[in-house]
């Protein structure tokens, strides 16, 4: 198979970008369809980050980050970097020189389906990453393999300009031709949010307003005045 570098990508208009800054990965997650999630195990470093981007991926042979330093070439500003590999590894894939180098052309952050190593100098640096793994362990740098080339991470699909939107609960992705329609979808879910926010303020709870009484019926489920009719009926 042809191992290739893409250096131009189509990337999402800006405009629509930052947009999606305003909202948050579980909106979109929930508003697409409860479709573009990646895996929990993916794990940031940091607390209350948010970035969103378009994807640069890098496809790597698994322990190798030749195909890293070849992404730091054809990234701009405001990208997120998406590593994956092929084959299972968590070695250290990438560390403080690496995030120094995409820090200076202005990526936003990285995913990562492997490992990466210098926490504490990558935490310092304020740099945002979302792992699997924190590893010592060291890689080759021998071994091509693609940028900008689909691929899966977390066990989601990712094109190069897909948007790849992350936080505190996880890393989703949008799909390029599905942007308006997440968009659209995340601001009204957002609108019914806010709806939802005023009926608890006024003192009315959940199982009323999502009518949810019936379904506790179909389910058999029983309510006791108290734990004495409880033990009574029981016993």
């Amino acid at each position: 198979m042809e191992k290739y570098v893409i250096k131009n990508i189509t990337r999402p208009d800006e405009k629509l970008i930052e947009e999606f800054k305003k909202l948050d990965v579980s909106t979109v997650y929930e508003a697409q369809g409860k479709i573009g999630i990646m895996d929990y195990n993916l794990k940031p470093i940091l607390d209350n980050s948010l970035i969103c981007g378009p994807a640069v991926t890098a496809v790597c042979p698994a322990g190798d980050n030749l195909m890293i330093h070849a992404a730091i070439e054809v990234c701009k500003p405001g990208d997120v970097l998406v590593i994956t590999t092929v084959g299972e590894m968590v070695a250290g894939m990438i560390g403080e020189l690496i995030v120094t180098a995409l820090i200076k052309k202005g990526v936003q952050g990285v995913i990562i389906d492997s490992g990466i190593r210098d926490k504490a100098q990558i935490r310092e640096l304020g740099f945002p990453i979302w792992t699997k793994a924190v590893f010592s362990q060291g890689t080759t740098k021998t071994r091509g393999g693609w940028v900008n080339a689909p691929t899966v991470c977390g066990g989601t699909s990712v094109d190069p300009g897909d948007l790849i939107m992350a936080d505190d609960d996880g890393v989703v992705v949008v799909k390029k031709a599905d942007l308006q329609f997440a968009l659209e979808s995340s601001k009204k879910r957002l609108q019914k949010e806010e709806g939802t926010k005023e009926k608890i303020a006024r003192g009315e709870i959940s199982l009323d307003f999502y009518n949810l009484r019936p379904t506790l019926e179909k389910e058999q489920v029983v309510y006791y005045e108290d734990e004495v009719e409880f033990k009574g009926i029981n016993s």
